[in-house]
């Protein structure tokens, strides 16, 4: 099987494949100088010029070559008008000879225009080419980066994740340490249970923890303490008014800090010893325990808030049964309960984030959650969706200005298509139930 880099790899190669072709296509296409121009036609190919090849000698009359007195007057005559004539002549073959440069200069300028214009479509033709490839050479220029930028990402994703496992296994293999030497110096009494077991065997794994690497992939994947306090402080101030709350998969705290903050006492429980580790290190009272035993061994009516984030994914139907009827009796009248999870019904957050995680063991529909929570008993049960996705995460519309009736027709068919897709598999990545017991 190919793995991730070797898939970037063969990417990368390929871009760069793609990259060396468009280059190689631009360099052939690039427009060099034209030649220059055909020899020019002669005039007589371009212009009728009949007629004006040998214009004729303007000739004495025959009158001049009489005898008598009539030719006497004619040659005297002749005399007198035949310098005009000569220079009428001189005058005519003058005229002929600008006639003749004057339509060679023509033809030749008809004949460069057509010359010219062919090589003008020609030359423009070679640059609309050139354009043309052009184009499709700075298109590969975005992917051919890509994919140098995904395989030093997907090199640095495997340095990062190595560099947490470790970091994270050498702090877990000293906290354990401590802990069971803590163990070995304590005895936990059925009156400290009341209040919360220190630690409870199994538990990691039925609540599906991966033990001590886990924060790790949380550390990775879920998001910053500093992202994950944003997406909670309003769980926070809608139990504001609450004087103990039970956060079951407490995780790193990020709850159990915005609580305090709003002057709430809570405790938080985690399968994860790490978890509590971190927890604990923040001042709080956590325990390693599975969420729904330690639930189970409190006093009825104790808890006026109970609240289960990112967690009941990792629960089969029994035990996802089991902690809403227990979280039921546990809570007081007008006690809350708030139950977060991924949305399974959006396509990104089943895709991205639901089968990301191995320990998950059952999508929750929202309507199915929240008839689940009725049936628990619980009223004024509502569904509350949260961190949608982003404008540019989602499917674009095709503009539709300037476009034919027909085509305005079919880009509107479309849009709609668009819309309806963007409401199934692009809308938010978590949601809420939230439901209060009465009286």
């Amino acid at each position: 099987m190919i793995g991730e880099v070797e898939n970037r790899k063969a990417e990368r190669k390929a871009a760069d494949s793609r990259y060396n072709e468009a280059l190689t296509r631009l360099d052939q296409a690039l427009p060099r100088l034209p030649e220059l121009l055909p020899t020019l036609k002669a005039l007589s190919s371009a212009l009728d010029l009949q007629g004006l090849d040998n214009p004729p000698a303007i000739q004495a009359p025959a009158l001049v070559h009489h005898t008598g007195w009539r030719g006497r007057l004619a040659r005297f005559v002749w005399n007198l008008v035949e310098p005009c004539f000569a220079q009428q002549q001189t005058l005519n073959e003058q005229t002929h000879t600008h006639i003749r440069q004057t339509a060679d200069a023509v033809g030749h300028l008809a004949t460069t225009l057509a010359d010219s214009l062919t090589a003008e479509r020609e030359a423009l033709q070679k640059l609309t080419t050139f354009d043309s490839i052009l184009l499709q050479y700075l298109q590969q220029i975005t992917p051919f980066v890509d994919t140098k930028i995904y395989e030093i990402e997907a090199s640095l994703d495997e340095v990062r994740m190595a560099a947490i496992s470790a970091r994270r296994a050498a702090q877990a293999t000293s906290q354990g340490t401590a802990r069971n030497l803590q163990n070995v110096a304590q005895s936990t009494s059925k009156a400290e249970l009341s209040h919360g077991p220190t630690t409870s065997k199994g538990s990691s794994e039925k609540a599906g923890s991966l033990g001590a690497g886990y924060i790790g992939f949380e550390d990775l994947f879920r998001g910053s303490s500093d992202d994950i306090r944003k997406r909670q402080a309003d769980y926070a101030e809608r139990l504001s008014g609450c004087s103990k709350v039970l956060d079951i998969g407490c995780g790193r705290g990020e709850l159990l800090d915005l609580l305090r903050e709003h002057g709430v006492t809570a405790i938080g429980v985690d399968a994860n010893a790490e978890m509590v580790d971190v927890c604990v290190g923040r001042g709080h009272s956590a325990y390693q325990a599975d969420g729904i035993t330690y639930l189970a061994d409190l006093t009825d009516n104790s808890l006026d808030g109970v609240t289960a984030i990112q967690v009941v994914e990792h629960l089969q139907p029994k035990e996802l049964q089991q902690l809403l009827e227990t979280t039921f009796d546990k809570l007081c009248v007008g006690g809350t309960l708030v139950l977060e999870t991924i949305n399974a019904s959006c396509w990104v957050a089943f895709f991205e984030s639901y089968i990301r995680d191995i320990t998950h063991v059952r999508p929750l529909h929202p309507e199915t959650l929240k008839f689940l929570v009725v049936a628990a008993g619980f009223e004024q049960v509502d569904i509350h969706f949260r961190s949608p996705v982003s404008e540019t995460g989602r499917l674009q519309h095709v503009p539709n200005t300037g476009l034919t009736p027909e085509l305005t027709e079919a880009v509107g068919t479309i849009n709609s298509n668009i819309d309806r897709l963007n409401e199934r598999l692009f809308t938010y990545l978590d949601f809420a139930v939230i439901g209060v017991k009465q009286g």
